[in-house]
Order: structure tokens, then C-alpha cells, then sequence
């Protein structure tokens, strides 16, 4: 993945290139669902800054506080892992406005340069694919020169899975998941294609 630098959109505010409707439900998204989550507000509140939400696509500012740091005074690895976490499911939600995201399959993350305390760091997560059950996220995350506000090094990046079909008739998704689960642990061929029924 290049760390080629490029001019990221304003601090505050949508950008220019922003859908209006989709930076709004993202915003939502955030303050509502997102803040419900002790480990998303003790992480990103005070100092997070939505800056773009398109479709598939959001980018975002954060402050590194000592809350993010790990005992050499670098951002810890497991707060990058999070902000995958977080910035995957949000642009899944600005993929197609929905209010839930699903849940994660798996996670894998590279950490390529540290940010210390006073940095900024931008987050962006985009969408690389969205099929019926599962969604595919990439999300890096730069450190923000601060002489201009352009992007820096590649502090790390990572892949994000979900579990995150779209809206469906008959049992949720939550059902047919924990049927596909349970079935798959019992070895039970019964279950499995009663999972694929539901389905």
C-alpha cells in the first residue's frame, strides 16, 4: 500500500466531495451508535473530526492523546486495531445508509510508522466490496503533517470483514448467523441446511 501523500479534505466539516446525506447519517451514526460503545467514546471523544462520508467512503481526524499510547510513547497497536475496527463498519454504513453493519469475521492489520502524543492522525475507510453476507473494508490510517495538514507516513493499515447482509424477509440475519454457527460447531448437516433455508 503506498503512503504517497495527497491532499486530504477539511479539518471540520464535510468536503467538497462529501454527499451531504451520507455525511449526515455517518455523523448520526457516530454520535448515536458508535458513542453507545465504552470503548469507541473512551477512545475517539474529545478530538474526533468527520471530514468526508461518500458512498463506501469515510475519512476522519483524531488527536493522539495518552490514552492511545502504549508504554514507549507510541500509538499502542491494539488502538489501530479498533480504529479498523471503527472505520470498516462506518463505511459499511456509508455504503448504502444502513443502520447496522454486522458483525466481524476477521480483522488483519500491518503497523508500518508510530504517532505520538500531540500528533494527528487521519482515518480513512472505504469499501472494497459488499455481497450478500459478507462486506469487505480497507482502512489506513496516516499521520498528518503538521506545517501544511496534508498526509504523511502510513502509520498502519488493515483489512476488515463482516458479516453484514443487507435487509431481509423472514428470520434476521442475526438468526440465520448463530444457525450457521451452531451448526457448523456441531458438525450438523440437519442445521446447516436449515441455515441455508433461513438464508
Amino acid at each position: 500500500m503506498s503512503s504517497t501523500p495527497s491532499q486530504p479534505p477539511p479539518a471540520t466539516g464535510p468536503s467538497a466531495q462529501s454527499d451531504p446525506a451520507t455525511f449526515a447519517h455517518i455523523e448520526n451514526y457516530i454520535s448515536t451508535r458508535c458513542n453507545a460503545s465504552p470503548i469507541y467514546a473512551f477512545l475517539f471523544n474529545p478530538g474526533l473530526k468527520l471530514t468526508h462520508a461518500s458512498k463506501g467512503l469515510i475519512i476522519a481526524r483524531l488527536p493522539v492523546t495518552a490514552n492511545h499510547l502504549n508504554s514507549s510513547g507510541s500509538i499502542h497497536g491494539s488502538v489501530s486495531a479498533t480504529i479498523v475496527d471503527w472505520a470498516g463498519g462506518l463505511a459499511i454504513a456509508a455504503w448504502d445508509l444502513r443502520e447496522a453493519t454486522g458483525v466481524s469475521v476477521d480483522i488483519n492489520i500491518s503497523y508500518l510508522s508510530g504517532a505520538k502524543l500531540g500528533d494527528e492522525i487521519e482515518i480513512e475507510g472505504k469499501i472494497e466490496k459488499v455481497g450478500g453476507s459478507l462486506a469487505f473494508t480497507h482502512v489506513n490510517i496516516y499521520k498528518v503533517n503538521p506545517a501544511d495538514g496534508t498526509r504523511g507516513a502510513t502509520v498502519a493499515n488493515g483489512r476488515h470483514t463482516k458479516f453484514a447482509p443487507g435487509p431481509r424477509a423472514g428470520p434476521s440475519s442475526q438468526d440465520w448467523f448463530m444457525a450457521a454457527i451452531a451448526a457448523a460447531a456441531l458438525g450438523d448437516r440437519a442445521g446447516l441446511i436449515l441455515a441455508g433455508a433461513m438464508n
